[in-house]
């Protein structure tokens, strides 16, 4: 498996784990249950962690990808850009979800934090659609929205 085959498999990771996360603290904040908050921001926590293999495969990945015929080289550098951003919001994000689950190891979760959280998780996921997006029109031309006759 070469850098842009391992970009492929683990891009997945966080972009569909952070709408798992969002979900599942949106939930557990309408349930007001204080074990799911802290499963959905320990999920938070994973995801982040899962970013981090996807987020530093994808330069190498674009190294290998620019020498294949058929590949869009001017949705790179913006793919690169979306990337960052998504993943600079999900390190926050798990960032606060960590810091919550210590500080509040044995006392309730307040809504606050919960709330905080699922903000930045809606922005992440919000950002990792718009880098899925573009990172797919780099070699997927039937997504483009153009016809082949």
């Amino acid at each position: 498996m070469n850098a842009a085959h391992w970009h492929l498999v683990l891009n997945h990771l966080p972009v569909v784990g952070s709408l798992f996360a969002l979900l599942l603290l949106g939930w557990a904040l309408l349930r007001r249950s204080d074990e799911l908050r802290r499963t959905a921001l320990g999920a938070v926590v994973l995801v982040m962690l899962a970013c981090f293999p996807a987020y530093f495969t994808g330069e190498a990945a674009a190294e290998v990808a620019e020498k294949f015929p058929g590949v869009n080289k001017q949705l790179i550098e913006p793919h690169e850009e979306a990337a960052a951003k998504a993943f600079t919001v999900l390190f926050i994000a798990g960032l606060v979800s960590l810091a919550a689950l210590i500080w509040k190891r044995r006392a309730p979760l307040p809504n606050w934090i919960c709330l905080v959280v699922l903000a930045l998780m809606l922005a992440t996921c919000g950002l990792m659609a718009w880098s899925a997006n573009l990172g797919g029109k780099i070699r997927h031309p039937e997504i483009m929205g153009s016809r082949a006759d």
